[in-house]
Order: structure tokens, then sequence, then C-alpha cells
């Protein structure tokens, strides 16, 4: 430090600095898996794109524009935080706050022109005095709990909620869905949601509305089976499925072949030798069975690796699979790389995506780390860099 600065050299925040991990996302690819969705369905169903958590770690911002561009009808996020920054975007573009408001946010409801979830009286209450003291209309979604036991009217009380809500003169009722709770494991109890949903709908007299008056929604890409023939569904919420994650085989989308957008990457930070009989990390979980090269990542759970992984993950080196050794730590991660000639610092380590003539998807990992797509996409932090692949290519 020069003795005349206390402070020290003062970094341009413009800097170009090399990338030690970053996620890389494939704006092209997600453009081209909307609108395979979309061509899959019957033209009456409109896409919800839920792009709620960041749209699931891949840059709400940058997600949504790409999907407004490609025909996206309506977008779900989970918050007014979110919201906020989705409406900078652009005025006009419908979003609907999947997730119950608090008291001191009802007034940005009106004020970002959203649409609001309804679960309670009291909110149909709360939300048409903050329409009247906005002077201007707010939308509603409700929800109807069928099964879930999350957020929702109990379907056997819907009748009495939607009433309140015909009957407040500053709401508009713009949807209706419900959630259900495991359309991949139990499809039994996935049709007795539906039946009990569809039965609500009759008992409030919302079945037989036209079509541009209500989203009707029940299915995401796990459940979507009853979109064809006559029914009162009009719109999907698709979420992983646009991401190039199929999250359930059997569903009626399983057929689309969406590519995944989504890619995980650090590179080598030092290669040594450790003996046979050396243990490697914290815990010593891991005792090398023979002389190793092994390969230290710049990366580790300070980055999204979870320390699950640890002992049973592989990573993609020179596009050969390089196991795990030892526990994840914050932000480094060692692996064997002794079957694989000339691993050097700097080379490219691949944690999810493809290398060479292999990959590693989102699916493997999480199995590696006992979760499910959804939580790995999220867990991949802000200290990693996105970097936006945008050409739309063939």
């Amino acid at each position: 430090m020069d003795p005349a600065d206390p402070q020290g050299p003062v970094i341009p925040r413009n800097a170009s600095l090399p990338l030690r991990c970053w996620a890389e996302i494939d704006l092209a690819a997600l453009e081209r898996n909307l609108r395979l969705i979309r061509a899959s369905l019957p033209p009456h169903i409109r896409y919800v794109a839920v792009v709620k958590a960041d749209a699931y770690g891949h840059g709400l911002q940058q997600i949504a524009a790409r999907l407004m561009h490609a025909g996206a009808d309506l977008f779900a996020v989970a918050n007014i935080t979110e919201a906020a920054q989705l409406r900078e975007l652009g005025p006009g573009w419908p979003i609907l706050l999947l997730s119950p408001l608090l008291p001191d946010e009802d007034r940005f409801v009106a004020e970002y022109d959203l649409a609001a979830t309804l679960s309670t009286e009291d909110e149909v209450s709360r939300l048409d005095a903050a329409a009247r003291a906005a002077g201007r209309p707010i939308s509603v979604h409700l929800k109807i709990d069928t099964g879930m036991g999350r957020l929702g009217v109990w379907h056997e009380e819907a009748p009495a909620i939607t009433r309140r809500i015909a009957a407040s003169a500053h709401l508009r009722l713009a949807g209706v869905f419900t959630h259900f709770a495991n359309p991949d494991e139990d499809p039994a109890f996935t049709e007795e949601q539906r039946r009990r949903f569809l039965a609500a709908l009759d008992a409030c007299g919302l079945a037989g509305l036209p079509p541009e008056r209500l989203f009707v929604h029940a299915d995401n890409s796990a459940g979507l089976e009853t979109m064809h023939g006559r029914s009162p569904f009009n719109a999907v919420r698709i979420g992983l499925l646009q991401f190039g994650i199929l999250p359930h085989p059997g569903s009626f989308l399983s057929q689309v072949r969406t590519e995944p957008i989504f890619s995980f990457r650090t590179r080598v930070g030092i290669v040594k030798r450790l003996p046979a009989g050396m243990t490697v990390s914290y815990g010593r979980t891991r005792t090398l069975g023979r002389d190793s090269r092994v390969a230290v990542l710049c990366a580790g759970y300070g980055d999204g690796i979870p320390r699950s992984v640890s002992n049973r993950a592989s990573v993609l080196i020179r596009g050969v699979r390089c196991p795990v050794l030892g526990r994840v730590t914050m932000d480094q991660t060692v692996v064997d790389t002794t079957d694989v000639p000339g691993v050097a610092c700097g080379d490219e380590a691949v944690l999810i995506g493809k290398q060479g003539g292999d990959e590693i998807s989102v699916g493997e990992f999480s199995r590696w780390a006992e979760t499910i797509p959804w939580e790995t996409l999220c867990l991949v932090t802000k200290r990693v860099p996105r970097v936006y692949k945008t050409v739309l290519g063939t």
C-alpha cells in the first residue's frame, strides 16, 4: 500500500476481471423453448411464464425480456419486489403476484398495475380499500385450495368469497387457479384436486365465462394433462420446462424437446500431487487409495456447490468426469484428475452443462445433492456472475 494513499489503489468499476466461476445462460435457447412449448399447446391456451426467485436463478429481467419478445401472455412472480423489477421493463405486461401481500404492500398493487392472488375475505377488503384509495381498479386472481394446504380459499368455501369479490366496487376478477400438491407422483390425488377445482368453478358460476374474461389455470409443467377438448382451462403455468428441464417424464409436455439453457462453470486454481493414504479436506472424510493428482477448483458452497455433493459429485475437465474428493468448502472444491492428462491451472471445469462429448444435467447434479432442480438453480449465489448468450441462431 502506498503510504501517501492510505486506502490503497482504486480498481475501476468497469474493470474486466477474469471469471473464476460463472453461470452461462442461453437466451436464444430460452426463446426456442417457449416457441416449442407454445406450438405443442392448443391455440386457446395462454402461456403463464413463472419467473419468481430471480427466474429460478437465471436473472429475472434478462429472462423476462426475452420471454416478452417470444410472446409470453402473463408473468407470475412471488412478491412486490420481483414485480417492481419486472415492471421496469415496461408498462402493459400482465403480472401476477403468487404470494400473499403484507398490509403495507397493498398500495403498490395499483401503483405497479399488478394482479394479486386472493385467498381470504380479509384480503378482499384490504385490496378493495387500496384500489379505492388509488382511484383505479385492481385485478385479482382467486386461488382455490383443493388439497395443497397452503394458499387459497378451501374449495367448499369458494362461492362465498367469489360473491365478496363480485360485490367489491374496485376489484376485477381476472383469474382463478389452484395448485397441485404432487402431480408427478400421485396422479389419483391430482385428479381428485382437479375434480374439486372444477366443482368449485361450477359452484362459483365461473365455469362458463368467456375465456377472454378470465385466466383459468391449474396445470404446470409437471401436471399438464387436460388442456384438450371441452374444458374451462385456458392457461398453463410454465416454470422449469421453459429452462429446458423436464420436471416429470410422464407429463403431457414430456414430448416437447426443450434444451437446457443453464450451465455452471468454474476454473482450476491449482494442480498438485498427494500421496496414497492422505486425507482430503475438512473432516478427513476421504482417504486417497493411490498416489493422486488433484485439482482445486475456484468454487465452493459460497457459490452454490452444496456440501451434500461432497464425495458424490463429479465435474467435467477436458471432457472427462473427475470425482469430488472430500467435503466441499466455502470457496474451493477438490477433485481427482489423476486419470486426465495435462490438467493445468486455469482449465475450465463444468459443474452443470456440456463439455466434450459428455454432459452433467441439472437433474443429475440435483440427485447427487439429494434435492430437486428448482433448489439447485436457486442455490447458485449472487457471487456467481451470469453470462448471457443472446444470438438466436437456428
